[in-house]
């Protein structure tokens, strides 16, 4: 690709020489090395690389990596990637998990404790809790799932797509509850359930990570979980322990009767599970 940098200097030295022409002619590659990585890959100096992206008029790699991804035409998740590998210098799991932390903080200060126990109360009151996820939600609908299913309250899982949503969905009706994992955008799987709920009657329950929902595309009770910024890498860990507060709030909303389905399920794993 064309670089188009910050400054470009009538000089270089020979060492930035190669590494404009390695960023140019390997932006991908680029992206998602490491200043460590990259200067052993290319035999110079971390701070000959420090230097050069000074050079051209950044305030250091990171910067580098910003300019380079916004002239690239990488797109979708590897753009998404790739912008999280750049916010760190080298990637360790320290940092990482660090990261997650901070989800999980932004996770709590978004909390709306009243739509937590409304959500709550209208899981409990319902005849069956229908949930619908898809992609990478799917595993987050999954959980949420098997957890209830413990607790012996009626779970169906909907299709994640096409159809056979609506052949699941047909099934919902007033006295039901559907949840759905709406983050950055409504499916178009989510706009069938709320276009439904509307002649059917049930309760609807979104997992969302935006601030703000358009009021056609609300549900009844929105659950915010941060999972990093627009363009970012997005991490499942607040959306994670979203699910299982709600979970182990179901629980205790049950009492013992909890622990009595809790013991009546480990009693049947014990008598007929097949020998190990």
């Amino acid at each position: 690709m064309q670089l188009q940098l910050p400054h470009m200097p009538e000089q270089i030295t020979k060492s930035e020489s190669k590494i404009l022409d390695y960023i140019s002619n390997n932006a991908d590659e680029f992206l998602f090395s490491s200043i460590g990585k990259m200067s052993r890959k290319l035999g110079v100096s971390v701070t000959t690389i420090s230097r050069f992206a000074r050079h051209v008029g950044c305030k250091d790699y990171k910067e580098l990596k910003q300019v380079v991804i916004a002239h690239s035409q990488m797109e979708g998740p590897a753009a998404k990637m790739a912008k999280t590998l750049s916010s760190d210098t080298e990637f360790t799991v320290e940092g990482w998990i660090a990261r997650q932390l901070t989800c999980l903080q932004k996770t709590m200060e978004g909390l709306d404790r009243g739509a937590f126990y409304e959500a709550i109360r209208v899981i409990l009151g319902a005849h069956r809790v229908f949930i619908h996820a898809k992609s990478a939600s799917a595993s987050l609908g999954q959980l949420l799932f098997f957890r209830l299913r413990r607790l012996g309250l009626e779970v169906v899982l909907l299709p994640s797509g096409g159809s056979e949503v609506l052949e699941g969905l047909a099934q919902a009706g007033e006295g039901d509850a559907v949840v759905m994992f709406s983050f950055s955008k409504l499916s178009s799987e989510g706009k069938m359930i709320l276009r439904r709920q509307l002649e059917a009657g049930y309760r609807t329950i979104a997992f969302c990570s935006r601030s703000f929902i358009p009021e056609e595309e609300r549900a009844d009770i929105q659950l915010f979980a941060y999972r990093g910024e627009p363009g970012e890498y997005h991490s499942m860990t607040g959306a994670a322990a979203m699910v299982d507060a709600l979970a182990v709030a179901v629980s205790e909303q049950m009492g013992s009767e909890s622990a009595r389905r809790l013991r009546e399920l480990h009693r049947l794993k014990k008598e007929y599970a097949p020998d190990r």
